[in-house]
């Protein structure tokens, strides 16, 4: 598969359709898939300058959880990548760039939305190229866009690098030199992984990080996920993913572990101008932090609609908004349906979410 850039647009002053998708990522195309087939107009606005979603920023050493053939959009499997278990990021952004053209979808880009307003019998979709107006709004913008870093005192006086994980791609710039990675997900693991070999690099974690068996990986995270969601339909309990661990062990992670060097450390308390200190007097001198402390959804667009949000999300029944029931809000994780920020998740949630937009 080659990467190709998808339409250019051209500069509207207001477009009717019956649907608008924002965000032109995995769940953006899956909702453009099931539109497509339901035969409803629409048009997929996204800000990226090509296809691809927040996965053409991932760092150079990412790989799925999963196999290939378990990381699917509906419609069509993704091709095995030849030599390797676990498709690379560059291997999704060339699947979802070929899913984009297989499809024929209306994808318009680069389009950036600054806001969604109530027009009376329709939602207006405001943007940098013109408004849209529909009668139903896909809000599918992820979170790569708002990296969340936590303040900590003496942050502001160091003298070294402070960066997110938007920001890492690759451990070269940091050879030979000190690192403390934060975070006790699978983005601290793996960045960590990638820079044990090059750096000296210290793991700083809230709490002790769980690391699962080695014999779990996407395939299993997925079927608990849907065995936990069918116990709930019927009012029944099951655990959840928790039981199992935070981080999943894929072959660098399990390697830096077998190296020894995954090893956690407590968070530290104060950051000083050449390192990172403890209130029992320990330090660690270092020239850069590299923060893999999560996301907020992107959904300031939506502001003019003056929604109440519950954690800092409006309130949904899995996808439609309870509201304003003309807008949809997909693959911002399990508030949106399960796993609804996974390739195959995105697709599942994206079904019943359009099901719902023209049963009307």
């Amino acid at each position: 598969m080659t990467s190709s850039p998808g339409p250019q647009v051209s500069d509207p002053e207001v477009t009717n359709t019956e649907v608008v998708v924002i965000g032109g990522g995995q769940a953006g195309l899956a909702a453009g898939y099931f539109l497509r087939r339901a035969g409803a107009p629409f048009v997929i606005l996204d800000a990226e300058d090509r296809p691809g979603g927040a996965w053409q920023h991932y760092w150079d050493s990412l790989h799925l959880f999963s196999p290939a053939a378990h990381s699917p959009l509906p419609g069509w499997p993704m091709p095995r990548q030849p030599g390797v278990e676990y498709p690379s990021a560059d291997h999704v952004v060339d699947y979802l760039t070929a899913y984009e053209g297989r499809y024929e979808l209306p994808v318009r880009r680069p389009v950036t939305v600054r806001a969604v307003r109530d027009d009376d019998d329709a939602l207006a979709v405001e943007t940098d190229r013109g408004t849209w107006r529909a009668g139903h709004v896909i809000s599918a913008t992820g979170s790569w866009r708002r990296p969340h870093r936590p303040r900590v005192t003496g942050g502001e006086d160091f003298a070294g690098r402070q960066l997110h994980t938007v920001d890492y791609r690759r451990p070269d710039p940091f050879a030979g030199q000190r690192v403390v990675v934060v975070g006790g997900g699978n983005s601290a693991a793996q960045i960590l992984a990638d820079l044990a070999p090059v750096a000296e690099a210290t793991w700083c974690t809230l709490r002790p990080p769980r690391l699962m068996p080695d014999d779990v990986d996407g395939r299993v995270l997925f079927d608990v996920a849907t065995q936990r969601a069918a116990a709930r339909r019927h009012g029944q309990e099951a655990e959840g993913l928790g039981g199992l661990g935070d981080i999943v062990m894929v072959p660098s992670v399990r390697a830096a572990r077998d190296r020894g060097a995954l090893v956690a450390h407590p968070m530290f308390d104060r950051i000083a101008p050449d390192g990172v200190a403890w209130e029992d007097g320990s330090f660690v001198a270092c020239d850069a932090i590299i923060w893999c402390t999560g996301f907020t959804p992107d959904l300031a667009h939506l502001a003019p609609l003056g929604l109440p949000t519950e954690g800092g999300m409006p309130r949904t029944e899995v996808t439609r908004c309870l509201d304003e029931p003309r807008l949809h809000l997909l693959g911002y994780g399990d508030r949106t349906g399960f796993a609804s920020a996974t390739l195959i998740g995105a697709g599942r949630t994206a079904k019943g979410a359009v099901a719902e937009i023209t049963r009307g």
